[in-house]
């Protein structure tokens, strides 16, 4: 993703907004580009992602941090969520039952 200057350009509905920001470096074997048929930048694409999808599954991020992490608007990281097989509803059985009234 090309972030410019902290600013998230896939987020809608906040303009200019300002991040701090920090940059990781982490390193890959050469390989692991071609097995995964991406660039470093696709890559990295998708391990923000993955990562966001996976932390908001576990309950760990909200929606909004997620989407936050993954470089996405609210509504495209959503979307995004059914590549990693992950609702986008995150409550138990119970709870649903609760809020339905049953319990």
């Amino acid at each position: 993703m090309n972030l410019q200057k902290g600013l998230y350009p896939k987020m809608q509905g906040i303009k200019n907004m300002r991040t701090k920001t920090i940059t990781l470096t982490l390193k890959f074997p050469l390989d692991v580009f071609s097995a995964l048929k991406k660039n470093p930048e696709e890559f990295s694409e998708e391990m923000r992602m993955a990562a966001a999808a996976k932390w908001y599954e576990m309950g760990i991020i909200s929606q909004e941090k997620a989407a936050e992490i993954a470089g996405l608007c609210r509504e495209d990281f959503l979307t995004s969520l059914s590549r990693f097989k992950v609702s986008p509803f995150q409550y138990s059985v119970n709870e649903i039952l609760h809020e339905a009234g049953y319990e």
